[in-house]
């Protein structure tokens, strides 16, 4: 069969002879002829999730006054320290130095760490570790007797040598029938700043584009709706990496604020090597997050795609195990349980696209707070009675910051 021949009209038509009508022919002269089949359904890509804007919503915001927030944190006194040099006497009181004198007082109860008491036979006591009674304090340092050392010839208990490096658990006081007073115990919270940053979004369509046929359903919500994630996004990453600053915009002549994010305020850093990620490491992160006066026992952990991925290629044991899928504050995390606590794991492409694909965030949701000088709202602009444009016009804001109301129940888990 030949090819067909395309022929000019009069008119500036085409034509086609010698051959049959085929759908290439078609294209080739008419191509907006032919209609493609079209979906209706838009399909709204969201390549990551905001999992700690989301954690912060459904937790509530707390109204601010200001754009500047203050706020207080105290923290509870420190419950070891470190013997700062060697005591080689074999005495009933021994005056000794730790890193840390101010943490002792008078009448305290020290447990030495790896340091074994004695019976009162002078055998070595395997089931209990050497305990001390703080009996004074002064500049020299602290004078302490031993309750459970070795027995001397005349039956008096002397405090054995201690080496420069062991730990002195601090325990409860012990005072006598007829004492009425102890040395007194203050705490004082200590004073933290955050600002709040105003986020903004617009959306604009002219009335033309509004009114006009489309292929698809496109509205201005819809518009609205994308908007709203692309802010969510861009605030997450402020809310996670942002750095606490006031700076000065020579153009506008006013000062921008922008808010410090929670990476920089936890109190906890866990490093790992990513070449010898196994269980032992899962574990020993977990005893970081949740010990040392590290606040609930369910928290969060987001990450980067190196993170997730490596512990995601662990075997898991009845040590660690991980668990089904949990659905809390709107989000699906998959849950890791271990005889410490309950990690409730997510992937966060934030890490990825803000360089840190390997590192990763463990977050208390009891002590994560939002404060909210704007809270997020809608305004729609009249530009069209004002002479501006001929469009609709809507802008989103919202004001806001978060804290880490207590430091050390959040932990940064960085690759060394």
């Amino acid at each position: 069969m030949e090819n067909a021949t395309i022929v000019n009209g009069v008119e500036g038509g085409k034509h086609v002879v010698n051959g049959p009508l085929t759908t290439d022919v078609t294209k080739e002269v008419t191509p907006s002829l032919l209609v493609n089949e079209i979906d209706k359904q838009i399909v709204k890509i969201r390549p990551m999730a905001t999992p700690v804007d989301q954690l912060s919503r459904c937790a509530g915001a707390k109204r601010s006054g200001s754009m500047v927030v203050d706020y207080y944190n105290v923290d509870t006194k420190p419950t070891s320290v470190i013997l700062s040099a060697s005591f080689t006497e074999n005495t009933k009181k021994a005056t000794i130095n730790t890193t840390n004198n101010d943490t002792i007082d008078v009448s305290d109860t020290l447990l030495v760490d790896g340091v074994h008491g004695y019976n009162a036979d002078g055998t070595e006591d395997d089931n209990n570790n050497l305990v001390l009674y703080v009996m004074s304090k002064d500049d020299s340092g602290i004078t302490v007797m031993a309750v459970n050392g070795k027995p001397d010839s005349e039956g008096e208990i002397i405090v054995p040598p201690l080496s420069k490096g062991l730990r002195l658990i601090r325990m409860g006081r012990a005072a006598t029938e007829l004492d009425v007073q102890t040395s007194q115990f203050e705490a004082l919270p200590q004073k933290a700043q955050n600002y709040c940053q105003i986020f903004k979004m617009q959306i604009e369509q002219s009335t033309l584009q509004k009114i006009a046929n489309k292929e698809v359903d496109w509205t201005m919500s819809d518009q609205e709706e994308a908007a709203i994630y692309d802010m969510r996004l861009g605030m997450e990453k402020n809310f996670l990496f942002g750095v606490k600053s006031k700076v000065y915009d020579a153009r506008k002549k006013e000062y921008v604020m922008l808010t410090g994010g929670i990476w920089g305020q936890a109190g906890k850093t866990f490093y790992y090597d990513s070449d010898a990620i196994t269980q032992d490491t899962v574990i020993d992160l977990m005893r970081e997050a949740f010990t040392g006066n590290a606040g609930s026992k369910r928290k969060v952990l987001i990450g980067g795609s190196g993170l997730i991925g490596r512990l995601n290629k662990l075997n898991y044991t009845k040590v660690i195990n991980a668990g089904e899928n949990v659905a809390k504050w709107g989000i699906d995390f998959t849950e890791m349980r271990s005889k410490f606590g309950k990690l409730y794991v997510l992937l966060s492409e934030v890490f990825d696209e803000c360089g840190m694909a390997d590192n990763g965030m463990i977050i208390d949701p009891e002590y994560l707070q939002k404060y909210s000088h704007l809270p997020f709202g809608t305004e729609a602009l009249n530009l069209k009675s004002a002479g501006v444009r001929n469009t609709d016009a809507l802008v989103l804001t919202e004001a806001s910051c978060l804290v880490l109301r207590y430091p050390k129940a959040h932990v940064r888990i960085v690759m060394c």
